[in-house]
Formats: structure tokens, sequence, C-alpha cells
């Protein structure tokens, strides 16, 4: 005897999957360290970022051009000659040589000529420095293991209680979102665990005195290493980071090293701030077209298409600072654009933009004779054209006074000498 059916609704059929309902894979994610590889080139090896290029980089933090290659990594001078506009920048090997020597004069016997003179200007309450005075041992594999053990030395020696001579510390420094690592020539650690940044240069000081402008180049980027140096002090107890710094430099013209004292609060207030406005790396690079790179081994028009897909911010400045400064004249040149006069010039300027068109406003054949700075421009080219012609009048009398005079004198009469 066979079963009944069972009753009861039929069995539901479910609907066929259509194809625009097959789910997505999730788009494979790229770390941004292997993004700048990409950028910088599978062989390249990154360029370090040095305080002195993060000096110059907070002092211009609206060039997104500068702080992508710097984070990337990407030697901009070595970019700079594959692009045809290469920079007279470096050391001669003759300074090189020099300020290695004059440096390790100065570090020469566990860096006892350093300390007195260390001592003699910010020793303060604490005892005199004796001849073991701690010198860590700072090596360590890569920048990351290097940074590691400095900041392990530096704990110990703030626990030890005593003088300490850090030889070449390695200092990490987040900078857009990317790690930067320094190198200060020494720091100091004091027996009342304050850090000392002492900075070792070869120009001279004479009389007391040094140049004006490299002391100040010196202290931007001392600057540098202690907004670094203040990382690891926030985690060390007792630890705290002075804000003046040691300059040593020959004595007049000898190769006798002499110090003075430098305070870079003022600096250290100016970087961080700037530093603090740039633009995450990462957010610059998911900005670049699909396989943009500047891999010195491309051709120059690839190049040159990658690095007009970054924005700068080109200034005079940047000549003293930077290796793509001449590539980034040029073109500013070519648009002609008022920011290769200078950033006075351009904040003057309003919202006038290119060079033609602040032209255009001071003939009056373009602009609101309402704005200020039109207003302003056509005054200036009212009076300059009035100069001339002035100019014009006065040459032009000259010409027949003189004129007359030689139509005057007597047939033969000597020339006034």
């Amino acid at each position: 005897m066979s079963e009944s059916p069972a009753s009861g609704p039929p069995p539901q059929i479910p609907p066929t999957r259509q194809p625009t309902d097959v789910p997505r894979a999730p788009r494979p994610t790229t770390t941004l360290r292997q993004r700048l590889a990409e950028l910088r080139g599978p062989s390249v090896a990154p360029h370090p970022l040095d305080a002195r290029a993060l000096a110059a980089l907070a002092a211009n933090p609206g060039c997104k051009r500068r702080a992508l290659l710097d984070g990337a990594g990407v030697d901009k001078g070595v970019l700079a000659t594959a692009l045809g506009s290469p920079a007279p920048f470096g050391q001669s090997q003759f300074a090189f040589m020099r300020g290695n020597a004059f440096e390790a004069k100065v570090k020469a016997d566990g860096g006892a000529e350093l300390l007195r003179l260390l001592y003699e200007r910010l020793g303060g309450g604490s005892p005199a420095p004796d001849q073991h005075a701690a010198t860590p041992d700072l090596s360590a594999a890569g920048p990351e293991g290097r940074a590691a053990r400095t900041a392990l030395a530096l704990r110990e020696a703030t626990a030890a209680g005593g003088w300490a001579l850090l030889d070449h510390p390695m200092l990490a420094l987040e900078v857009a979102g990317s790690p930067a690592y320094l190198e200060p020539d020494a720091v100091v650690v004091h027996p009342d665990g304050r850090w000392t940044v002492v900075e070792i240069k070869s120009f001279p000081m004479i009389d007391a005195s040094a140049d004006a402008a490299k002391v100040g180049a010196a202290a931007r980027q001392a600057a540098v290493y202690v907004l670094a140096l203040e990382r690891v002090a926030a985690v060390v107890e007792g630890a705290e980071v002075g804000h003046q710094v040691l300059l040593v430099c020959p004595k007049d013209f000898s190769n006798l090293p002499t110090a003075s004292v430098v305070d870079v609060r003022k600096q250290r207030a100016v970087t961080r701030r700037q530093l603090t406005r740039l633009t995450r790396i990462e957010d610059i690079a998911q900005t670049l077209p699909e396989g943009t790179t500047f891999d010195p081994a491309c051709g120059p028009q690839e190049l040159e298409s990658a690095v007009s897909s970054v924005d700068a911010a080109y200034a005079p400045e940047c000549l003293a600072a930077c290796e793509l400064a001449f590539h980034c004249r040029s073109r500013s040149r070519a648009e002609g654009a008022v920011e290769s006069l200078g950033r006075s010039v351009r904040g003057e300027l309003g919202g006038l933009t290119t060079v033609a068109g602040v032209l255009a406003a001071a003939a009056g054949k373009e602009g609101d004779p309402a704005d200020p700075t039109v207003a302003a421009l056509r005054r200036a080219a009212a009076l300059r054209a009035e100069a001339l012609e002035s100019a014009a009048l006065l040459r032009a009398g000259a010409l027949e006074s003189a004129a007359a005079l030689r139509a005057g004198a007597p047939e033969g009469a000597a020339a006034c000498r």
C-alpha cells in the first residue's frame, strides 16, 4: 500500500542567483610601506631623511611633492638629474673630510673635551664629569634596531644618575604618517636626568661669534632632534629634554674646539607646528594615478608626468634647500605663476595668480577697478609710465643742449676735457 503525499504548501525553490548577485571579492589593500616602495622603484633603496631635509620640509609644509618624495625615500638629487635639471647640492670632499676630522678631535678620549665644554656652559649644579663617563654601545641591525637601542641606552643612563655620552644615536620621528630616522652628532645625559643635543659644525666661531645664517640652520636642525628626543623622554621617568643645545665649532682660525649655547625653543615650536600641518603621505599617495613611479630608470617623459601629478609649492627659498627646486622653478616660470616671484609678492597680489594676469590688470585690460590690488597695480603702472616719460624728456633736452653747444662753438676750438 503506497503512502499518500504529505499535505501542506509545496517546497519553495530558491531563486537562481543572477550574475549581478555574485558577491565581489574584497579589493586587495596595499600597505603604505609597499606603496612607497612602488613609488620609489622596486630595486631602489630608500634615501634616508635627515634633520636638515626635515627642517627644510617643515619650512614649506604646503609642498605635497616634497612631502611625498621624502616620505617615500626618493633621492631627489638623482631624480632631478634624470629630469634634466640637476641641482648643485652637496658638500665638497675636502669640506666633508675636514668636518669628520674636527668631529673626531672633539670626541677623542671618550668625549672628554666635549664634556668639558658642555659642563662649562650647561653644567648647572651637577658634579663635573670624570673619565668614567658612560659611552654606551649603540650598534644594532637597521635603523629600527638602532632607534630601539638608543631609547634603551637613554633610559639606562638616566636611571644610573651619571654623565653619559651617546655618539651618533638614532632617533625616530613620525612625519606625515611615515617614520623618519634621525642621527644627531651626540646627545649628553646629565646626572639630573636632563638630555642635551650637541651639534658639531666645521664653520669657524670668530671672537665667540659665528655666521648668523649658518647658526640659524644649525638651530633648526637641532630643533628637529629635540622633538624626536621628547618622544623618548615622555616614557622615561625623570628624563627632561633641554631646549638649549650645545654648538661646537673651531675657534677663530684654528682647529681647537669652542662652544656656544643656542636656545632652540622658537625653532622647536615653529618646526612642530609646521610638521603638524603636513598632509599625511598616505592621503597624498592615494590621489596619484595607478602605476605612478619615480624610479630613475624610467624615461624623462614618464618621470616628468609622475612629478607633475603631485602638487608643489615652489618659492625662491627652495633653491637653497631642495634638489628639485630648479625643475620646479622652470615649470613655475613656464606656467607664469606669481609664486616664482616670491611668497611676499604672492601675498600682495591676492587673487591674481599669473604674471600675465597681473600685467593685464595693471594695463587696465582685466580686473575690477574696485579691487584694491588692481587699483594699486594701475597706480604703480601710471607712476612708472610718468617716470619713464620724464626721463625721456630729460634725455631729449640734454641731447638738444649738447647739439646747441656744439653748433655755437668756434671752428677748430679744442674740445673740453
